[in-house]
């Protein structure tokens, strides 16, 4: 350190005769050309105990009471900054699907909503996640937002899960990619990103009570490594810790996960915040790795208020790890650009139009044609009469529930209320103003398009007959907090299909949802499309596939069940423990409390290990209704000329060909057969590139594979192993396709953790 940093710093820490804004500038002048670690334990040498101590909590602003007050507005959470050293206030917002205002805490603010994550993996277009991304971190910086709750990457084990549209679908490969590119989108608005929920926080009945349990091994080749590929690609400025426990410790508190795996293997440098409410401890918690304590009024007490300065002050939490925590954070800040470019004091214009082009793309290249017999789709516009039944689809299109609620451009046209559940306090059922009735009317002005709603089977019936197209958008709702009871649809919907499906044989449905739903009319309708929850641009990005204008090009990243049956588990683990403590909130125990709402402690193990998803089903050769990696087009595509260069590396080449009459996009994608560290075989998504093709085209596509997404975790390394062998492959359209098959001979390969 030169004498001249010296000076300054020691200036800092004793008092100035400076203005604070004045050592502001000189601290970032001087500190310009410095690494942001050089940056950041400077500022911590400079700040007072004091100071740091208020860096390691934060408010939740519905909630907060702080003394002396603070400036907050409606928000997920609220760090005082240190204006003297040039610290920012972080305001935190969530933020997994657009600028979240869930429940109108922040009257007449609006935001862009991109479709449901979920809808984002199906694309398999990384560049579309950057984007929305992008956007996002746009908007927020707008609205002075400096911290954003992004990132969700949490692999889908079971099909229910009430969180699952929130995240990027069940194969690590897949939802690393793609969350990596929206952490890189949102923080090139020199912002934050966190990436979440680290880890295992795979259901939402009881998490916050849960201990999920599994081999650190086969946890390591699945979800851990979606965050590891994420975390590369991203680099987050910080890592959210889950609620739920994780082989006996819970995730804010683990060893294991915050010190051994993210800081010590990964050299993650960043800091570890808690998920609101997620705090048990504070020696404990501090000591194992959280850095932070988020939303602090929602843990039972405050751990890292008053109870964390007298453990730093008493020696029992060491100066040296405060200093850390505080580090960690200050990293965070200056690599993510915002330490040099502060966001605006006050909101900004936002060009909403731009950005709900965004939301459209992506919702277009995330729709799934499941079903299309005899090309049924796309209508002609030419058509005289379209029906559309149900979903309040006159108006708008349905969005999941919780935290990644946004407040859309265009308002909520219809918003049901929730009476009970643990999501009641922060959710409703809500529609984006996205009206499929109107997009439809616009692509086909010389048509009659109508619509009912569909609460009555016969009389829905009774208007599709004789349609030239009947179209039923079924629905079902998922939140956070809460997971389904029944991956049925709700409402007697499955009547109202087949009513529907037996008065019109050009019937479609389009199934607005977060995840797979069960599907008994699936033989007796001819066109069935995916929609997820597709965003403020839904009704438009519907109508654009249904008519052609635009070539669905969306895949599945997750595996749709024939039935509950075939998945893992056939329900959500806990419900006994739920409703027992329903029953005791019911009759007037105010005991029931707090973030568990009194559930139980109970434990969910995960037998399938890294098998997660397809592989379950080919582990057990069980066909599900579609497999992952799935969709249709309008057009078709051929694979061809398999060239495999192995050895130290593998590279998979081969060529793409638009064999079909109209341009398209494709999604082709390598599997590769690779031995677990449970023992288990199986073909893991190893490479995917979207093409998009005129009639006749042919594009060479070069496929290289991060050898961890075929290798097997040893402990006892510890670290990665590909062993030296043959390894089988296939280029395929969707998981268990074999378009084309070979095999690579690869040398044996050790990488550390």
């Amino acid at each position: 350190m030169t004498k001249k940093i010296a000076a300054l710093l020691a200036a800092l820490t004793l008092g100035s005769s400076m203005t604070a804004p004045v050592l502001a500038q000189q601290t970032a002048k001087t500190q310009a050309s410095q690494s942001a670690e050089a940056r950041a334990d400077a500022l911590v040498k400079a700040m007072t105990l004091e100071e740091k101590l208020q860096f390691v909590h934060g408010y939740f602003p519905p909630l907060a009471k702080p003394v002396p007050p603070i400036a907050m507005i409606p928000s997920a959470g609220h760090i005082p900054g240190i204006p003297r050293l040039g610290i920012p206030t972080l305001r935190e917002s969530d933020a997994s699907l657009g600028v979240a205002n869930q429940i109108e805490q922040r009257k007449g603010d609006v935001a862009t909503a991109l479709p449901a994550s979920i809808a984002t993996a199906a694309t398999f277009n990384p560049r579309l996640a950057f984007e929305g991304g992008a956007m996002i971190g746009a908007e927020a910086r707008a609205k002075t937002f400096n911290v954003l709750l992004a990132g969700g990457v949490n692999l889908t084990r079971d099909p229910w899960n009430g969180r699952n549209f929130e995240y990027l679908g069940e194969d690590p490969l897949l939802a690393g990619v793609m969350v990596g590119e929206h952490i890189k989108g949102v923080q090139s608005n020199h912002i934050v990103s966190t990436i979440k929920h680290f880890a295992l926080n795979s259901q939402e009945t009881g998490r916050t009570v849960l201990d999920a349990r599994i081999g650190t091994a086969q946890l390591r080749e699945s979800d851990l490594l979606a965050f590891q590929l994420g975390i590369e690609a991203g680099q987050p400025a910080s890592v959210m810790c889950a609620y739920n426990k994780v082989n006996g410790d819970y995730a804010c508190e683990n060893d294991w996960l915050l010190n051994k795996v993210l800081k010590q293997d990964w050299a993650y440098k960043g800091w570890v915040m808690s998920d609101w409410g997620a705090v048990h401890s504070t020696e404990k918690a501090a000591i194992n790795g959280l850095d932070q304590d988020s939303g602090q009024e929602l843990d039972d007490r405050m751990f890292f208020d008053t109870k964390f300065a007298e453990a730093v002050k008493a020696g029992r939490i060491p100066m040296s790890r405060l200093d850390d925590m505080v580090r960690r954070i200050l990293f965070g800040v200056i690599d993510s650009g915002l330490m040099d470019n502060p966001v605006p004091e006050s909101a900004q214009p936002i060009d909403y139009a731009r950005h709900a082009e965004v939301a459209q793309r992506a919702a277009e290249e995330g729709i799934v044609l499941l079903k299309n017999e005899g090309n049924l789709l796309p209508l002609a516009k030419s058509a005289k009469k379209i029906v559309l039944i149900g979903a309040h689809a006159d108006v708008g299109v349905l969005s999941g529930g919780g935290s990644s609620q946004v407040r859309s451009v265009g308002g909520a046209p219809v918003e049901i209320p929730l009476t009970k559940g643990a999501a009641a306090s922060f959710a409703r059922i809500t529609w984006h103003a996205s009206s499929p009735l109107k997009a439809i009317q616009a692509l086909a002005p010389g048509a009659s398009v109508t619509y009912v709603d569909g609460s009555d089977p016969k009389a829905a019936a009774a208007a599709a007959k004789g349609a030239d197209m009947a179209v039923v958008f079924a629905w079902a709702w998922r939140t956070e907090a809460q997971d389904p009871e029944s991956m049925a649809l709700p409402e007697n919907q499955d009547a109202l299909i087949d009513a529907v499906a037996g008065a019109n044989k050009k019937t479609l449905v389009v199934v607005e949802a977060g995840g797979p739903v069960l599907m008994p009319w699936v033989s007796r309708v001819p066109a069935i499309l995916q929609a997820w929850y597709p965003g403020q641009r839904g009704g438009e990005a519907i109508a654009n596939i249904l008519f052609g204008d635009v070539d669905p090009s969306g895949r599945l990243p997750i595996t749709f069940p024939v039935a509950v049956k075939q998945a893992p588990r056939p329900e959500p683990l806990g419900l006994a423990e739920l409703h027992a403590a329903e029953t005791r909130r019911d009759a007037g125990d105010k005991t029931v409390y707090g973030m568990s709402g009194g559930v139980a402690p109970f434990t969910v193990e995960y037998p399938e290990g890294a098998d997660v998803g397809y592989r379950w089903y080919a582990a057990r050769n069980q066909k599900p209704l579609f497999p992952f990696g799935y969709g249709l087009t309008y057009t078709s595509f051929r694979y061809a000329n398999l060239k495999v260069s192995d050895g130290a590396r593998l590279t998979v080449e081969f060529d793409v060909t638009n064999s079909g009459k109209r341009a398209g996009a494709d999604v082709p994608q390598l599997y590769v057969e690779a031995k677990s560290a449970a023992g288990t075989k199986a073909y893991r998504l190893a490479g995917f590139e979207k093409v998009r093709l005129h009639p006749g085209e042919t594009r060479h596509v070069a496929l290289t594979v991060d050898p961890r997404v075929i290798a097997r975790f040893d402990n006892t390394v510890p670290g990665w192993i590909v062993d030296a062998g043959a390894y089988p492959l296939r280029v395929g359209h969707f998981a268990g396709d074999a378009a084309l098959e070979g095999s690579a001979r690869l040398d044996r390969m050790t990488a550390k953790p």
